[in-house]
């Protein structure tokens, strides 16, 4: 486990520990868990993110395709 020195806002620290000694957990863990929350959060920000580009950029291939597809259809019904 790494050390870190955290300067924290009063009203940040005064609301952690408020909210600590009601669901009786340790500092550390608390602000642990609330940094893996984040990263999380963070994470899945960026792969959202992410998931938007490359599809925009598939995205004219795939209408290209699904035009096919209904040309292939309409040809089979006009059989």
């Amino acid at each position: 486990m790494k050390n870190l020195s955290l300067k924290i806002d009063e009203n940040t620290f005064q609301d952690t520990e408020k909210i600590i000694s009601k669901i009786n957990k340790n500092r550390n863990r608390y602000i642990n868990e609330a940094v893996e929350f984040y990263n999380l959060l963070h994470k899945r920000k960026i792969l959202s993110k992410q998931l938007k580009k490359e599809s925009s950029l598939v995205r004219d291939e795939s209408m290209k395709v699904l035009k096919e597809f209904e040309a292939m259809l309409d040809d089979n019904k006009s059989i």
